[in-house]
């Protein structure tokens, strides 16, 4: 199915074939009366169409980290539900997003990641382009051993370069270039996270290189991992030994207006140790609130958890309308937490509990994927005490849509 975006009524008239408008309004009532986005929503190949536009490619989302791409000549290729992009670290360190396609005969230029030594070769007809993305060389355009042509103007024909952002090591992009810019985006999340770290405290996350990264993947649609992630209902059913150590009741809300993220807290974070070990702490983190940690959804597919002395990214991969890859990297505050050898069982440890978590999840996320092939679900329903941060994400699926 091709969409082709004119304007707001051409984009709604899409929508209304696709599903019944009255069902996604339903979606913004007050929690209490309100029902969950539609089955279409999770099962619909049609709809995941129109959500590729409105939400992944018109929204900040989210396509990897820089620490897969560390070092200089770094390139790696990312498949955006069929968009071919590639992520490139340059000769700056600057790290460069730019759709994965030659701008001769379109020809996909990455297959795997790599480390390249000077340029970007098709491998089609050898034209070439440097880390900045700028087309550098057009082997025999004018004929055999003709390099340079009068008649073609190179400036034109440069990659074409995604709009993009790292923030603590995330790479956002926005394939359409109409978001808001992404300080003012970021903004209302970091004035959160404010009284626990600052800029410059940002700077000192470094990715653990052994025990700092897996991932899983899952059979349902990617919003079913933030819904689940938004909130801590499930704790006593789904992590009985978690909630043993942080219980239900110790854990807060968080709902980020303008409505960007939402997510939840705990007022029990205890630090792992091994004898007298312990990872480093962020060193500006308010005094009071020493034991807290927070786990927030940065919409659309970030997952983030904070702690005082670890950080996490747990990202999402959307495969098809009901397949998800799940990416999870672990980072702490400095290189000798990070990847000292005194300090490797405790990252094993850690990256364990944290990976033996979120494959407790995977049953209930696929098993609301199963549940929505019911003809008579109608979305659900919400407590509207223990689901408003998952609510709000409904919310914002529902008006991003609209």
């Amino acid at each position: 199915m091709i969409i082709f975006f004119v304007d707001q009524k051409y984009k709604s008239k899409i929508l209304s074939k696709i599903l019944d408008i009255k069902k996604i309004e339903a979606v913004n009532r007050p929690i209490e009366a309100a029902n969950g986005l539609p089955n279409e929503c999770y099962v619909s190949e049609d709809y995941l169409s129109y959500e590729k536009e409105r939400i992944f490619c018109d929204k900040w989302s989210v396509v990897g980290v820089g620490s897969s791409i560390p070092n200089v000549g770094d390139i790696k290729p990312y498949n955006l539900l069929g968009i071919p992009l590639i992520l490139v670290r340059g000769k700056d360190k600057r790290i460069r997003v730019f759709h994965n396609v030659c701008s001769h005969r379109g020809f996909k230029l990455i297959e795997k990641k790599c480390n390249l030594k000077n340029v970007i070769r098709c491998p089609y007809h050898s034209w070439s382009y440097d880390w900045e993305g700028n087309l550098v060389a057009t082997p025999h355009i004018g004929g055999l051993n003709k390099h340079q042509s009068e008649k073609f103007d190179k400036s034109k024909s440069h990659l074409k370069e995604v709009k993009t952002k790292v923030w603590m090591d995330i790479i956002f992009v926005n394939i359409n270039s109409n978001e808001i810019d992404f300080g003012e985006y970021i903004k209302p999340l970091e004035e959160r996270w404010s009284q626990f770290i600052n800029k410059k405290d940002q700077d000192l996350i470094v990715h653990s290189n052994d025990y700092g990264y897996f991932n899983l993947d899952v059979n349902c649609n990617w919003k079913f991992a933030i819904e689940n992630y938004c909130e801590s209902y499930h704790l006593p059913t789904i992590h009985p030994e978690l909630n043993k150590v942080s219980n239900i009741n110790d854990h807060y809300h968080i709902q980020g207006l303008p409505n960007r993220f939402a997510g939840q807290g705990s007022k029990k974070y205890e630090q792992p140790v091994k004898g007298n070990k312990k990872f480093n702490v962020f060193p500006n983190w308010d005094k009071n609130m020493l034991k807290n940690s927070e786990y927030i959804a940065l919409f659309p597919n970030v997952m983030i958890g904070l702690h005082i002395d670890h950080f996490y990214v747990f990202w999402l991969e959307p495969l098809s309308i009901c397949k998800t890859k799940e990416h999870m990297q672990m980072y702490y505050i400095g290189n000798d937490s990070a990847n000292g050898e005194e300090l490797k069982d405790l990252r094993k440890e850690n990256a364990r509990f944290w990976k033996d978590v979120m494959i407790e999840d995977i049953n209930a996320i696929e098993g609301m994927q199963d549940g929505r092939y019911s003809p008579v679900y109608n979305g659900g329903n919400f407590s509207p005490v223990m689901d408003q941060p998952t609510h709000q994400f409904h919310k914002w699926v529902a008006n991003s849509l609209i």
